[in-house]
């Protein structure tokens, strides 16, 4: 949905203050859909998002051209390129010459614009802002999100499990799963696994005080790397935040714990549905682990779970390399008693 067909895409240098006494700073300035966007020339990092129906022309006539977010305000991004002028121009005499309509022609017409204006800022540009905050975030962003809502998952699961003798069984897992950077077991509350952003993937206490093999946390970790290349853990907190979240990631690189409470009872709440058998199988083959203890840990019966059973793909025979010796093992069970 494009105010203007013709300029689907289009980029020009501007001058951004983001007050009046800001100091002015060089931006990109990108015509979209529905906005222009303000970005660093120097990292690509967004600045701001305008509106384009909202934007206020405060020159008009004059180059450079002055325009502002709001009439009131001032906050002002100077353009001196033609073609990006007459753009925003033409966005303004759209809706002038829909506002000059008499009677119901105008009313109708003004209504399908104000439709327009509305479906978009509701759905089209929260959900670019959204996935576009998701895609561009660096790892450090990513690590240092994954350990806040892992702070607010512990508000309900107890605080993690960090046994000093665990410590060298923890990172022996942790290499021994592809896609995994960061493990924490926490003791209550969370039955099975989940990821966060930055590779980390928290684990409930049953998955490594109940089983007799340590192919069961194993399991886990592998269905949730393979999940987190389907379903970003990034975008799933930023779908669950909203778009004003998602712009102050944008814009800042960084997000206030107010902006995660709650999210880690939400995933408690309503974790991901399992991946089909088919992915998984074909992760705990490339993992060199068998999957039927995993099986069995999320279906005691079998039933749901058959084909990760009678498909897995070191039924009979023995994985490449234990998941973790014998010595490691032990140590890790203990990650959670009282030291």
């Amino acid at each position: 949905m494009t105010v203007l067909p013709n300029y689907d895409r289009l980029e020009a240098s501007g001058t951004w203050r983001e007050s009046s006494d800001a100091s002015p700073r060089d931006v990109i300035v990108t015509f979209g859909k529905t906005t222009i966007v303000l970005s660093d020339p120097k990292t690509s990092k967004v600045l701001a998002h305008w509106s384009l129906p909202a934007i206020h022309y405060r020159n008009p006539a004059k180059t450079p051209a002055v325009f502002s977010p709001l009439p009131e305000g001032d906050e002002t991004l100077e353009v001196d390129d033609e073609t990006m002028i007459k753009a925003i121009t033409q966005v303004h005499q759209v809706i002038a010459s829909r506002k000059s309509q008499p009677g119901r022609v105008r009313g109708v017409a003004l209504a399908g614009l104000v439709a327009v204006v509305v479906v978009a800022g509701l759905i089209f540009v929260p959900d670019i802002v959204i996935r576009h905050a998701a895609k561009v975030a660096p790892i450090p962003t990513r690590v240092e999100l994954g350990q806040k809502i892992l702070r607010d998952l512990t508000r309900s699961t107890g605080p993690v499990c960090a046994a000093s003798a665990s410590e060298d069984a923890i990172h022996a897992l942790t290499r021994r799963i592809p896609g995994t950077s960061q493990i924490a077991v926490v003791p209550d509350a969370l039955k099975g696994g989940l990821r966060l952003p930055g590779g980390l993937t928290v684990l409930g206490r049953d998955t490594i005080e109940g089983p007799d093999t340590p192919e069961v946390a194993a399991g886990y970790l592998i269905a949730a790397a393979t999940q987190a290349r389907t379903r970003d853990p990034l975008l799933h907190f930023l779908n669950w935040a909203g778009v004003g979240t998602s712009i102050r990631l944008l814009t800042t690189g960084n997000l206030p714990a107010k902006d995660i409470k709650g999210y880690g009872a939400s995933l408690l709440r309503n974790p991901p549905d399992p991946l089909p058998p088919k992915a998984l199988l074909q992760a705990f083959d490339d993992a060199g682990v068998s999957s039927t203890p995993y099986a069995f840990a999320r279906d005691p019966s079998g039933e749901s779970v058959l084909r990760l059973i009678e498909a897995d793909p070191f039924k009979g025979a023995p994985a490449p390399r234990a998941v973790l010796d014998d010595s490691e093992w032990v140590a890790l069970q203990e990650i959670c008693m009282p030291e």
